[in-house]
């Protein structure tokens, strides 16, 4: 059934229909032409069971964690800091635009929000440095596939709950694996910046007024201090700091800062729940769709297929990374998880890949596909922000996707990169 379904999803989603229908509807059609009608009540049964969860929870909180502090101007603060560290580089704003998207990655984890929020704001500031649209546009795709990857991060949380992993293990493997994307993109940018004489966005801060810029940005900093330390202390589960992130965040945007107001929340909420019942109706047609999958005994033959091919585990995390690119390119991140996470994991544990090691490079690797063209979805983002052709995006993002496939090779191969935190905090072997 395995076989005949993708060709259906596909086929699904080149007519239009969205992938919440595709992984119902494929799976549902196969299933009555095989006669087994009794499977389909247990596939939308399922429908429900996969989103009945606490865990999943945590990703409408930090849905609605990120829309209150992008609505209270915390963005903002964020470029404003970024700026006072690293504006006077050559190329600063591209720069600034890398750190900001670290920064604000601690706050939302979603590669969409900080697309929109970040390119709203520094695209056009740098066309007006002198960078051509189309390279903003790419420089802001290519650094806001780093909030899926540095915690929190939505997509982590997903695989968490899919695979039964520790949502605070992988929270602390994508800490190294997205401060390298971020210091690789900086790189090139660097590069760039001598080669093509880029601008300098504006003259050397003084220590005082960095320290400003850092008293102004402190309390959106604190954020993921937060949520992280919480966790590794025990004090509260991954969902429970998601929810102390809101009520931190209205907190901060209503008194402290007072820069949201209260006739901003409904505003907030309606957004926060649009995008949050998109990802959960996602997870729980991909966790119906996986209860027939298991039925199917699909991964048994995949992985029989797999390892016919090799046995060599170095070779097959090369194939299954390009496997993972080229679905990356059609297919949104959460979904290509919860479809390929039961079908690929088990068959690396088997080889001997630490299951917390496997998650984080399918993660980072589904993650850059975000950003890879044909179909990555916040090169449309960023097209609807700037302005600028997908296919002209799509050129100048060319060089820093290499960077970012770079880094997930190194992820890939030295296990250390994103084990070690885990490890020496106890949340791993």
């Amino acid at each position: 059934m395995l076989v005949w379904f993708l060709p259906l999803f596909l086929l699904f989603l080149m007519i239009g229909l969205p992938v919440f229908f595709g992984l119902l509807a494929a799976p549902g059609i196969l299933l009555w032409l095989n006669g087994q009608e009794r499977d389909i009540t247990l596939l939308y049964r399922n429908l429900y069971n996969g989103m009945d969860s606490f865990p999943l929870m945590a990703i409408p909180f930090f849905m609605l964690a990120g829309e209150l502090m992008n609505r209270g101007g915390i963005t903002m603060r964020l470029v404003e800091f970024s700026q006072a560290m690293m504006g006077h580089f050559r190329g600063g704003l591209a720069h600034v635009n890398i750190l900001s998207s670290m920064l604000f990655a601690g706050l939302s984890g979603s590669a969409v929000a900080d697309t929109s929020a970040l390119g709203s704001m520094l695209i056009p500031a740098m066309e007006k440095q002198g960078y051509t649209r189309r390279f903003a546009a790419a420089i802001t795709a290519a650094s806001s596939v780093i909030g899926p990857i540095i915690p929190p991060s939505g997509i982590m949380i997903i695989y968490a709950y899919v695979m039964g992993e520790s949502v605070a293990a992988l929270f602390l493997a994508g800490i190294v694996p997205g401060v390298m994307v971020g210091l690789g993109l900086m790189l090139m940018v660097k590069f760039q910046a001598d080669k093509y004489d880029f601008p300098v966005a504006t003259k050397k801060h003084s220590w005082g007024e960095r320290g400003q810029a850092s008293l102004k940005a402190f309390f959106p900093l604190l954020t993921p201090v937060i949520i992280l330390g919480g966790i590794l202390a025990g004090v509260f589960t991954p969902t429970e700091a998601a929810a102390v992130a809101v009520a931190y965040a209205l907190v901060i945007g209503l008194f402290v800062m007072r820069t949201l107001k209260f006739s901003d929340l409904p505003d907030v909420l309606n957004r926060a729940g649009i995008t949050s019942a998109v990802v959960l109706l996602l997870v729980g047609a991909a966790m119906a769709f996986k209860t027939v999958v298991s039925l199917s005994h699909a991964p048994e033959t995949m992985a029989e297929f797999v390892l016919s091919l090799t046995s060599n585990p170095l070779i097959l995390l090369f194939l299954i990374n390009l496997l993972l690119f080229i679905v990356g390119m059609f297919l949104d991140a959460g979904p290509a998880i919860i479809i390929l996470g039961p079908i690929l994991g088990p068959i690396f544990v088997s080889l001997g890949v630490d299951p917390i090691h496997f998650a984080i490079i399918m993660s980072v690797n589904l993650t850059v596909g975000l950003a890879t063209p044909p179909m990555g979805l916040v090169l449309f983002v960023a097209s609807s922000v700037s302005g600028e052709r997908v296919e002209t995006i799509s050129k100048a993002i060319l060089p820093f996707l290499a960077v970012e496939i770079l880094v997930i090779f190194l992820i890939t191969y030295i296990p250390a990169i994103s084990m070690t935190i885990p490890r020496l905090t106890g949340f791993a072997n």
